[in-house]
């Protein structure tokens, strides 16, 4: 009976994984199409209400020198440094290629047509020609491969041109909160602070994940730790670049040195912070690991909070593992199929963004009408106040840019870092599994891995901020002593 019970079971399983897969399929065919045909919809639209066109990722890798005549892109090379003719350099290591190659049955199917027609366009040919003898003449330093999109927002950050776009595009949201920071001459990120005002003995930086915010941990945690905690600590919490009330510039590529730079500049630089512990959750997991690598002895604990690191097989590129690891074009779970959505469909997310975050302040009055205000809308603010653009190059240049580089950090934190690391995970969650938290543990054995059960990505934090605040206190405290 038992046998039997098991392969029913099994069947069941096996019905629902073809089931899904079948399903997927389908489901993301249409959305290929639907992408494809955004595409041309937005530039239309883009034209109209900006009068210029907008650079998307659609476009295949091309090689031609642009129109200011200061950066060259080859289709041959590999070396991700712009070389100017004034002889600057504008480093380009963080930018994952996972922004322009996204396989998909459309994108198979135009790249085709386009390698088709470009046989027959021969003044193409002949730039080409022109700019390989250009090379070999010395007349241009080196070469790399990118996309057309990346060069298009180069040429506003070359010539001593104005650095930030401040002003919101059409799509996106113009509110106060969402644009505070334009009206500031401050171009630093928002910064929460609590705790320890005077006589501070140590301080806590807090990062949190994607499309998310500070408010993550101050309505959470903060509330949650102890007076003699307060008394002692002093707790930042900062809303990354593109997210929250912090500055969203359009022309940004939201590189991992972006982000780095933004958090010296806003929090380590004008408080005076010398020494520190980190807490992270999902995608801050990486900045964490990156600013710990970069300030070895300053760091006094580290502590991950389901951390997104997939070891990618050998022979397979990093960026592309990782990029199908947490965005499996698959309909079930349903996080899955949200995460796919964001990182697979640059147009699709967009008017995504575009129903919800631009009219998040509706979504917010709903809920609180629904729920009688019985409910905070904090995770929904988190949720709804950045913008596409932020979220688009944040997610590829970051989780998936990222995947090549996490393993040379986590073995610098092992034998460079002699502070205590910690990792908690979900049980339940579906986005991030839990291998990912043993993976870490691979690379760094003295690491302490607590998987909290019937807990998820979110609920890791969120309905149990009262005893995951004393855990964090016990951290700090044991890694002081």
């Amino acid at each position: 009976m038992a046998a039997l019970k098991e392969n029913a079971r099994s069947s069941l399983i096996l019905a629902g994984k073809v089931l899904n897969e079948a399903i997927s399929f389908l489901v993301f065919t249409i959305l290929d199409i639907l992408d494809f045909l955004l595409c041309y919809t937005y530039k239309v639209i883009d034209f109209i209400i900006e009068a210029e066109w907008k650079p998307c990722y659609c476009s295949s890798t091309k090689e031609a020198i642009t129109s200011s005549g200061t950066i060259l892109v080859s289709e041959q090379g590999e070396s991700k440094i712009v070389c100017l003719t004034s002889s600057s350099k504008l480093h380009l290591e963080e930018i994952s290629d996972t922004l322009y190659t996204r396989p998909s049955l459309v994108s198979e199917v135009s790249k085709s047509t386009v390698n088709e027609l470009k046989r027959r366009k021969l003044d193409n040919a002949a730039v080409i020609q022109q700019s390989c003898e250009r090379l070999k003449n010395g007349s241009v330093r080196s070469t790399f491969t990118v996309n057309s999109t990346i060069v298009e927002m180069l040429q506003g950050k070359i010539g001593g041109q104005k650095s930030h776009d401040l002003n919101p595009r059409w799509s996106d949201c113009d509110c106060k909160t969402c644009n505070s920071w334009s009206s500031s001459s401050k171009d630093s990120l928002f910064v929460r602070v609590d705790g320890a005002k005077e006589n501070v003995q140590e301080d806590v930086i807090f990062i949190h994940g994607f499309i998310s915010s500070s408010a993550f941990w101050t309505e959470t945690l903060f509330p949650n730790f102890s007076k003699a905690a307060k008394s002692k600590y002093r707790l930042f919490a900062v809303d990354l670049l593109g997210f929250g009330r912090s500055p969203k510039p359009n022309d940004s590529l939201y590189t991992i040195r972006e982000h780095l730079d933004m958090i010296e500049k806003s929090v380590l630089e004008p408080y005076k912070v010398k020494s520190f512990h980190i807490v992270a959750h999902s995608l801050g997991c990486i900045l964490a690991l990156a600013l710990a690598v970069k300030y070895p002895g300053s760091v006094k604990s580290l502590t991950l909070i389901a951390p997104p690191y997939f070891p990618a097989p050998k022979g397979e590129q990093a960026t592309q593992y990782m990029m199908r690891r947490v965005a499996p074009r698959r309909v079930w779970p349903p996080i899955a199929f949200g995460s796919s959505i964001a990182c697979w469909y640059e147009h699709v997310s967009r008017t995504i963004c575009l129903v919800i975050c631009k009219n998040h302040r509706l979504w917010e009055f709903l809920t609180k009408l629904i729920t009688r205000n019985r409910i905070k809308t904090y995770l929904i603010e988190g949720f709804c106040c950045h913008t596409h653009n932020a979220a688009w190059h944040t997610l590829h240049n970051i989780i998936c840019g990222t995947a090549g580089k996490i393993e040379g950090y986590l073995d610098m934190v092992r034998n460079r870092l002699k502070c205590e690391v910690t990792v908690f995970h979900g049980e339940d969650d579906e986005l991030i599994p839990v291998e990912c938290s043993y993976n870490v543990q691979s690379r760094i054995p003295r690491a302490h891995v607590k998987v909290v059960e019937k807990k998820d990505h979110i609920t890791i934090v969120v309905g149990r901020q009262r005893s995951f605040a004393r855990e964090l206190e016990e951290i700090w405290r044991n890694s002081t002593s």
